[in-house]
């Protein structure tokens, strides 16, 4: 698929996974030893927004963002995804004050690699909102094709309030 940062050209490695298809399954690190397979994100709606680096403007925005909202939500999995290390992860959390979004790490762009989302040149997984249903399969995405851009929050909400209970 064709993406941009910034206007410049780039590429990830394949074609993203289409709705209705089974979320893949890779082993995702959490911290403190914790690993969480992302076939186990079942039996609830998830939301999963998949950023470059936390680190950076757009990733950190999004990331406050569906974590404010988050807490309107029950019974709804809320995770970011990037291929920062889990430590990275945590002190940006820290110093962020985010509590309620789960971040998982993508170190070595596994999950990225088998959606067909990674970005070989950058070595980072492309901006992307992906909501899983309560069988893991994919039921809303949004693949973000300029990757400053920030996802349409407002849709994913709205897409969640229409189909769950």
């Amino acid at each position: 698929m064709e993406i941009t940062r910034h206007g410049e050209l780039g590429r990830t490695n394949g074609n993203p996974y289409g709705i209705g298809e089974v979320f893949p399954s890779v082993s995702l690190d959490s911290g403190n030893f914790e690993r969480v397979d992302a076939s186990d994100l079942k039996g609830k709606y998830v939301l999963i927004s998949i950023v470059p680096d936390i680190d950076t403007r757009v990733c950190s925005l999004s990331t406050k963002k569906f974590n404010q909202e988050a807490d309107k939500f029950e019974n709804i999995g809320f995770y970011t995804i990037s291929t920062n290390s889990v430590a990275k992860q945590q002190q940006w959390c820290a110093a962020e004050g985010v509590e309620r979004m789960k971040l998982l790490s993508d170190l070595n762009g596994q999950l990225g690699k088998k959606l067909g989302i990674y970005v070989e040149k950058t070595g980072n997984d492309a901006r992307s909102i992906w909501i899983l249903d309560k069988k893991g399969r994919v039921a809303y995405r949004e693949l973000i094709t300029e990757q400053s851009n920030e996802p349409d929050y407002q849709k994913a909400l709205a897409f969640l309030r229409e189909h769950t209970d």
